[in-house]
């Protein structure tokens, strides 16, 4: 991770000096800029989101991303950093992002005037255009590496950007949060006994006092497949995938009955923060930043196999879509993001560490699905032109057309992509061309959201690269014509 701009700048913590009418100013001017802002209402309807991580030498353009979120049909994204690339690739998609705010800036954002310095720079300047709905204060803080520097700052700088959230009028757009380790629990099983570490509750029981007050979630990163690979005699693996037909376990204490182990371990930490903080307990969601499964690993890392990730993965991404909440919070339901978009190749760790990936880095699935989003989960408001493609065997596809009304992650489409200069890989949706056995009105109809899509695409390019197309498909003819009315 690149150290904080904001240090790389030269600044340095100072209060922020001004008057009121200058902050008024400045809030009104964000105010008429999203006013002016077009609509991006083609976020999800599903509660299933991803994370996008980029640590790796062989990853893709942001820009190619977007057609492999058509094909799975999500329509939320956690990226880790505010890169403007990113930012820019989701211009206009509908998309909700998820931003994090690096380990790196944690210090400088701890400070009011800070916070509301890389809230200007790194932020602001994108929402017209991108949806950030939250902005994730570092990952991990509490049982990370750094946790000894950092933890004390992490609720300051939670609060800082909340307020410089705030100032600008954002706050009932923008959420400010963090991200925990499934580690900060002392004690996970039974979940009825779910307890916070010890020495962690001078850092945890004011934050959530932070989000009650915020109406802010509690994230944590739960991984299933940690428990089955530290214990693979004690944890039955089929209640570690997820898998619909396990039988289940009961809690002794509670006496709920839990189907598989996901739901367990959220509902530990639903305890954990009742122990803590009897108020918040009652108002506080608690929300899965992070869930996965490995399909590689050391022969050691037992589980990591593409069948296991598969059977995890589709199952995970069934329960989140059907709706439902867990034993103990059944009215409340479940949301997750996925791990990952990709394999990283250059992740540390574990050899697992870096096959976590949906894909592999050339846009071809690390493994095949079981499960797939229904349509009304459109993000994109169409599915991809051409027929499905059972083996998924193009790289950077336009992935989701099939006959059946699912988004498919192995659907690719007949037509090959264009590959700009520069490794800028842009997927053509080719529908005049290649829609199958659609009626010409309704291919008509998708070459337009075609057009769109791709003149959004086009203002992320730089001017060179706008020309490298296939002169004669139907989406470059419309856009020369300049006609984009249905």
């Amino acid at each position: 991770m690149a150290p904080c701009r904001l240090l790389r700048a030269g600044w340095r913590p100072q209060r922020p000096c001004g008057s009121r009418l200058a902050a008024a100013l400045c809030a009104a001017v964000v105010a008429l800029a999203l006013a002016r802002a077009p609509a991006a209402d083609a976020t999800s309807a599903s509660l299933l989101g991803i994370n996008y991580g980029r640590v790796g030498s062989n990853l893709p353009p942001p820009q190619s991303v977007l057609p492999l979120l058509e094909g799975l049909g999500i329509g939320r994204v956690r990226v880790y950093d505010a890169d403007p690339a990113v930012l820019r690739a989701f211009a206009r998609t509908g998309v909700e992002l998820v931003v994090g705010v690096p380990d790196e800036c944690l210090a400088a954002v701890a400070d009011p005037g800070g916070a509301a310095q890389w809230l200007k720079e790194s932020i602001v300047p994108f929402l017209r255009d991108t949806k950030i709905a939250v902005l994730t204060v570092g990952n991990e803080v509490l049982t990370g590496g750094n946790s000894s520097a950092l933890s004390r700052v992490l609720l300051p700088a939670m609060q800082s950007l909340h307020g410089a959230v705030a100032a600008l009028g954002l706050d009932k757009q923008i959420t400010i949060t963090t991200a925990h380790n499934l580690g900060v629990l002392g004690t996970s099983y039974p979940p009825s006994a779910g307890a916070f570490r010890k020495d962690l509750l001078p850092y945890l029981c004011p934050i959530l006092d932070y989000h009650a007050r915020t109406g802010s979630p509690f994230l944590v990163n739960a991984y299933p497949y940690f428990a089955y690979s530290d214990d693979p005699k004690g944890v039955q693996l089929d209640y570690a995938l997820l898998e619909p037909g396990f039988a289940g376990v009961q809690d002794p204490n509670s006496r709920l009955h839990y189907p598989n182990l996901l739901v367990a371990q959220v509902d530990a930490v639903y305890h954990a923060i009742a122990a803590a903080n009897t108020a918040a307990s009652r108002v506080v969601e608690v929300r899965v930043s992070e869930t996965g499964w490995p399909s590689a690993g050391a022969t050691n890392e037992t589980g990591a196999t593409p069948r296991n990730a598969a059977r995890y993965n589709s199952n995970a991404m069934r329960l989140v879509a059907e709706g439902r909440g867990t034993p103990l919070k059944p009215g409340v339901p479940l949301r997750a993001y996925v791990f990952a978009l990709f394999n990283e190749n250059l992740k540390p760790g574990l050899a697992s560490e870096r096959y976590y990936g949906l894909f592999k880095p050339d846009g071809t699935p690390a493994y095949d699905l079981s499960f797939k989003l229904p349509r009304d989960n459109s993000t994109f408001g169409y599915g991809g032109g051409g027929s499905g493609n059972a083996n998924g065997s193009s790289g950077y596809f336009n992935g989701g057309g099939n006959s059946g009304g699912y988004y498919d992650i192995s659907a690719a489409v007949r037509d090959p992509p264009v590959i700009a200069s520069g490794g800028a890989a842009l997927a053509l949706e080719n529908v005049g061309r290649s829609g199958g056995d659609h009626h010409p009105s309704t291919r008509r109809r998708l070459t337009i959201l075609c057009a769109r899509n791709l003149m959004t695409r086009l203002q992320t390019l730089p001017h060179d690269q706008r020309q490298l197309f296939i002169p004669d498909t139907p989406s470059v003819q419309i856009l020369r014509i300049g006609k984009v009315d249905t």
